[in-house]
């Protein structure tokens, strides 16, 4: 079992790796991969499942404890990703398809990502992992609202039928999950140190998917879509931050409300759209996983070498007074 827990650990560090790899595997074997298209909504049910083992009342404790700290967050992310992806695909010219994808990625709540490049950043992990409860708890009534709102110009939005997959999606993996803690607390034990693994293969396979079945059009458009969703993901970690910090928030809670708003749960994303809209629109959640990952880590070693400076510039500073 340790050894399941040291190659599990592996794979988590090296997450953003493996996305890259199974992203570029999906595009250059996109018949091998175009066969998981079937299996995208069960892999997002194991990777909720997995969190539902790992998601305790205390989560909820903070937003008692701070409520205005989690409500902050949980405002920010649904309200600047998706007003941001409506602005950048009302500036940038694309197609329907494009544009309904990445204001679907923009409403989606956080992904659990966020709360691994705030602990790594040395940022407030309690209110991350708070916000990315919170907002995943509210996504079946917030998420298909917000793409109804949104994206109805660009293509037609059942509402109630999303609602329907994301509860089957999130909600009831997250609440088998929740149920195995309490019912068979010594197996939960023993799997969690396998779960990141189980994360790492489901949304590394759902995005060899959607990068596989899409392989002609990525191709042609690849290039644009990614530079919208960089511009999405860069937008969103600035605003977030920038938000916090008008808000008054120390530090720590600042990286957590930049990352928590700039990392989405792309996995939800990518299989809303590709039960609901096309495949071509899954093709931005794709991308956002494979990208937010990247600026995620880039955005978390910034932040911790902020932290250093800081804290060197105050050891100078009182060395110098005494």
């Amino acid at each position: 079992m340790r050894a399941i827990a040291l190659v599990s650990a592996f794979f988590g560090r090296t997450f953003a790796l493996w996305v890259i790899a199974f992203a570029v595997l999906g595009f250059v074997l996109p018949d091998v991969f175009r066969t998981l298209v079937p299996y995208i909504v069960p892999l997002l049910g194991m990777i909720m499942f997995g969190m539902g083992l790992t998601i305790s009342l205390k989560d909820f404790r903070e937003v008692v404890r701070r409520p205005k700290d989690v409500a902050i967050g949980v405002g920010a992310q649904f309200l600047i990703m998706p007003l941001v992806a409506v602005a950048l695909t009302s500036i940038i010219p694309m197609s329907p398809e494009v544009a309904a994808g990445v204001i679907l990625v923009g409403c989606c709540p956080g992904g659990t990502a966020s709360n691994v490049m705030t602990y790594l950043c040395r940022g407030d992990v309690a209110l991350s992992v708070a916000c990315t409860s919170v907002t995943t708890l509210a996504a079946p009534i917030v998420t298909p609202f917000l793409v109804w709102l949104f994206a109805s110009q660009y293509l037609p939005v059942d509402a109630v039928s999303m609602f329907i997959s994301i509860v089957k999606m999130i909600l009831l993996p997250l609440g088998l999950g929740f149920a195995m803690q309490k019912l068979a607390p010594s197996l939960v034990r023993v799997a969690l140190p396998a779960l990141p693994l189980v994360s790492v293969t489901g949304i590394v396979l759902i995005i060899a998917a959607v990068v596989a079945v899409n392989q002609e059009k990525i191709a042609t458009t690849g290039l644009l879509i990614f530079a919208v969703v960089a511009l999405h993901n860069g937008i969103g970690l600035a605003l977030g931050y920038w938000l916090a910090r008008m808000s008054g928030m120390p530090m720590a809670k600042r990286k957590a409300i930049s990352i928590e708003v700039g990392m989405q749960n792309s996995g939800l994303g990518a299989a809303l759209a590709s039960a609901h809209f096309s495949p071509l629109a899954a093709v931005p959640s794709a991308i956002f996983s494979v990208w937010h990952n990247i600026a995620g880590a880039i955005v978390a070693n910034i932040y911790t070498k902020l932290d250093d400076g800081r804290a060197l510039r105050s050891e100078m500073a009182s060395a110098r007074s005494n």
